[in-house]
């Protein structure tokens, strides 16, 4: 596995993420030790970045008992936003206060004294922003935290909060985690541009939608399938409509003419729309981790990816198209424009 650097730092990250959301004690002694198979595995395969969420019951506490001396050589990551107790008005939210008591919940149960990254899990619409940038700052000023990142918000609140950092010497986001796959493209239109532009990193959680591209709901001839025993997922494959069932074929297709798997593909293709873009790989077992690492060594053809796109349906919409037919527009910027090199 490859590494790139988290955003504009100096920091090495794996071309893929490990996403610990599915760890939970509940599952006993026999899914312990395979989730500890399942971080061998990533570690094995030169993945280091890990991906929880104070919200993932107990994945903090497991990964805590997992990662043990060997916590150092991972990036570790959680996210903070949740509500910790229902009957708490502050224990939810952006704010200062809610911030420092997940980040030192966070710390309690990774066993650690740090984080590599903290995450904003959500946009918290009744924090101001400057609040949530000068407390994340202050966690990075005590050592406790050593970059930030933002989920699930809008591209227009996550500039100005990277701005408001630059001008007043914060900590700015270095990464975005996003929901990003072949089913779901709707970030190609504001947030990913807005990623590249800030240098930052993206974190693409759901690159299988939900198990939709693995192809476990739609058999090879296209009609709908139920998955296999040992495959869990949140999806009702009752719910998948036309489209999904057509991406998922036109995945197959292209898996099938690679000599790779559909997840391996579904994959590949979201890392090849932004070369900063880190898929999260969650998986239920050992086997399906494994499948999924393999998705770093295939490389799609100019003709698959068109052929996955044209399955895809997705228009960006207003401003994107609009501004793309005036780059082509002499009415515009004059016919001198055709002969500008960039």
């Amino acid at each position: 596995m490859r590494y790139r650097l988290l955003g504009r730092t100096g920091l090495r990250v794996s071309e893929l993420f490990f996403g610990a959301m599915g760890f939970y004690e509940h599952g006993g002694p026999d899914a312990v030790k395979e989730y500890r198979a399942m971080l061998d595995a990533y570690a094995d395969a030169g993945g280091n970045v890990i991906d929880t969420a104070t919200a993932y019951g107990d994945s903090e506490s497991i990964l805590g008992e997992l990662l043990g001396e060997r916590r150092d050589r991972f990036v570790l990551s959680t996210k903070y936003t949740i509500s910790r107790d229902q009957a708490d008005p502050n224990a939810a939210g952006n704010h200062r206060k809610n911030l420092t008591l997940s980040l030192e919940n966070s710390l309690r149960r990774l066993r650690t004294d740090y984080l590599d990254l903290y995450w904003v899990h959500v946009w918290d619409r009744h924090t101001p922003v400057e609040e949530t940038m000068r407390a994340l700052d202050d966690a990075v000023r005590s050592g406790k935290v050593l970059y930030v990142g933002v989920s699930d918000a809008p591209a227009w609140l996550v500039s100005r909060a990277n701005t408001l950092a630059e001008w007043r010497d914060w900590t700015p986001f270095a990464a975005l985690q996003v929901p990003y796959s072949l089913l779901q493209r709707d970030v190609e239109r504001e947030l990913l541009p807005m990623a590249e532009a800030f240098g930052m990193s993206v974190a693409a959680w759901g690159p299988l939608a939900g198990g939709i591209l693995s192809g476990k709901f739609t058999g090879p001839d296209g009609k709908g399938s139920a998955p296999a025993p040992d495959t869990p997922t949140r999806v009702d494959p009752g719910t998948l409509t036309p489209r999904d069932h057509g991406v998922a074929r036109a995945v197959q297709e292209v898996a099938g003419d690679l000599g790779a798997t559909p997840a391996q593909v579904a994959l590949a293709w979201t890392r090849s729309r932004y070369a900063a873009v880190h898929p999260i790989v969650g998986a239920s077992n050992l086997r399906q981790l494994t499948d999924n690492l393999g998705s770093v060594d295939v490389v799609l053809p100019e003709e698959a990816v068109r052929r996955l796109e044209a399955a895809a349906d997705f228009e960006r919409g207003f401003p994107a198209d609009f501004i793309s037919e005036c780059d082509a527009s002499t009415w515009v910027y004059g016919e001198a424009a055709a002969k500008l090199v960039v």
